[in-house]
Order: structure tokens, then sequence, then C-alpha cells
């Protein structure tokens, strides 16, 4: 079955608006380059590192807002310790250019499927534990009846993630909105509570004594974390703080599961990891093997994470078929 993505509509971007100016910004000398920079600096809040996505020089950038400034007629930005910040007007053209740029990604991704006569794209990004138990499920799903979609898949953090979908590079994702991001950008559908575990090796002195970890029998291990900040960190440094034990000291930090097996399996270093994915690696015959999932007296129960997508922003329909597979899942494994 071929599924074809259905452009957004966008009879609410009126890119031939008034609004700042008496001409048009079209006939005013408004190029997709200008909107590309406006995103670009509210994405980064520096001119370099908006100049590097495009691909121009520093001066060339600079020279681009000042273009724009006098095609709008208005201070789009205003400098500040560390870079940039838009004004009031800049972060309405930005949002504006952001909802343009996307129709012509979604345009583009179109006719890319018509000629290649495939089933369509999604892109959708997810925290590891949801990664594991939804959406592999939902991917075997889709691809025995409808084979011909193709499903780009992103496992990292919520502020990685959250991020990655307001600059329209996935259609949804499985994740939390963080704190430093208004929520009434998204549109939230809470799914499930990610659960977690620490994970050491099949040898580990913990495992030889036969009884449950305390957080003192733990705490002076070497530990591999997730980077600071990052939500399952924080959630087991609370769980520290509130019995008033010492946070551990010896501590390498990663985001990268496939580096924090290698390390617990290779030394006496604890990680914690979602429940669903130690289970995964507990059960496999491969080197991962050796890592185990160690008995604790303690719970580590981590915010829930949700379906989200940007608001006003329609899901294509092979976007909507897999997010709809995803909702049954979660309810499913709920019941």
């Amino acid at each position: 079955m071929t599924i074809v993505s259905e452009p957004i509509s966008m009879d609410h971007v009126d890119i031939h608006s008034d609004s700042f100016g008496n001409d048009s910004l079209l006939r005013a000398g408004l190029k997709l380059n200008h909107l590309r920079m406006i995103v670009a600096i509210e994405d980064s809040g520096q001119i370099s590192a908006a100049a590097e996505v495009l691909n121009i020089s520093q001066p060339a950038a600079s020279r681009m807002l000042s273009e724009m400034e006098s095609i709008t007629k208005t201070q789009l930005y205003e400098r500040v310790a560390r870079g940039v910040v838009l004004t009031t007007f800049g972060a309405a053209l930005a949002r504006r250019a952001r909802k343009i740029l996307l129709e012509l990604r979604e345009a583009s991704r179109e006719i890319g499927e018509l000629k290649s006569g495939k089933g369509g794209s999604v892109f959708i990004g997810a925290v590891t534990a949801p990664a594991m138990s939804l959406v592999v499920p939902a991917i075997n799903r889709v691809r025995k009846a409808y084979p011909g979609i193709e499903i780009n898949i992103q496992v990292e953090t919520s502020n990685v993630l959250a991020r990655e979908l307001l600059a329209a590079r996935h259609d949804f994702i499985i994740s939390r909105i963080p704190d430093d991001l208004n929520p009434r950008l998204f549109e939230v559908t809470e799914i499930g509570i990610e659960r977690a575990c620490l994970i050491v090796r099949s040898r580990h002195p913990l495992l030889k004594k036969k009884k449950i970890s305390s957080l003192t029998d733990i705490k002076d291990y070497d530990w591999v974390f997730q980077p600071p900040g990052t939500l399952l960190r924080r959630t087991i440094e609370d769980i520290f703080l509130s019995r008033g034990v010492a946070l551990p000291e010896n501590i390498v930090n990663t985001s990268s599961l496939l580096l924090t097996c290698a390390i617990v399996c290779g030394t006496d270093a604890i990680a914690p990891v979602a429940t669903d994915v130690a289970q995964f690696l507990s059960s496999q015959s491969a080197r991962a093997s050796d890592v185990r999932m160690l008995p604790i007296d303690f719970d580590i129960n981590v915010k829930p994470y949700s379906l989200i997508t940007a608001r006003e922003r329609a899901l294509p329909p092979s976007a909507r078929l897999l997010y709809d597979i995803i909702l049954e899942e979660s309810l499913k494994q709920a019941g």
C-alpha cells in the first residue's frame, strides 16, 4: 500500500502579510535564506552558529540580518552577553518562517515519494525505554501491513528531541517536555512511566553477596551516568539526596548506551538504565549478556513520557499511522 504525505494547510500562513509594513515581505525582497537565518538564530542564539548552519561567513550572516530588518522595518534581534535573542517581532517572524520551511520540506518529501513509489517516510524521536517497548513492536506491525513505509528513528534525551521536533526534524517524539521550553508549543498525550534499574556485570562483587543492595552499599563504586541535567541522572541524584546519602564521586558521563555497557562489562561500575533496556541486554547471547540487573531496596521511577507533536502542525498520513499504532501499543501494555 502506498501512503503519500498530505501537505499541511497553509491557509493560516499569509506570506504576503503587510503586518510588518506597507509592502508585502516578498515584494520587499524577503528570501528563503532570510527565513532559514531567522530560524537558525532562534535555535542557536549565536550569529556565528547560524552562519555555520547556512554555510556562510559571519559577516555575511550579519548583513543578512540587516537586510531582514530593512525589509520588515523593525528590530528583529538584540545583542546579549552570550549572543543574540529575538525581539517579539523576530520571534513572530521565526515562528512563521519555521512553518513555511516545514511546508517546503513536506513538499520535497511528497514529490520524492511520488517519484520513487515508496509508501511514505516517517521521522520520529524517542527516549530509550519507549523506543524499545513501544516503537519496535509498532514498527513490526507497520512493516507487515504497509511494507512501503520508510521509518527514521533518533534515540536521544528529551532535551535534544524536543528541540529537534520544534525544528521540524521529527513528525512526533516519545519523550518529555524539558523544563526550559514553553509547554504551549506542544500537543501532549501521556502514555507511560519509565521504570529504571541499576546494571552491573555478572561477576560483580555485590551480586556475590546475594542480598538486596542499599544506597550505602553502592555509593562508593564507580558509576556511569547520562550527562548532567538529563532526567534519569537527576532522578538518581534525587534518590541519593532524599535519603541523606552522599552522591557517588567516581563518575563517567556518557549518553552512549553501547559505551555504558562496555564500561559496566569490563569493570565493577554501576549504571542506571531503563528496565526495558536492562531486560533486553541481560537476555541476549552476545557479550552484552554479561549485564545483570542489580537487586536494590528502592524504586527508580522516572517522570512519565508522552507522545508529543508540535502544536498546529498536522501529521502526514504515514506518520499518523505509526502514531496511532504506538498509542494502541501503549494502551495494550498498560492493560
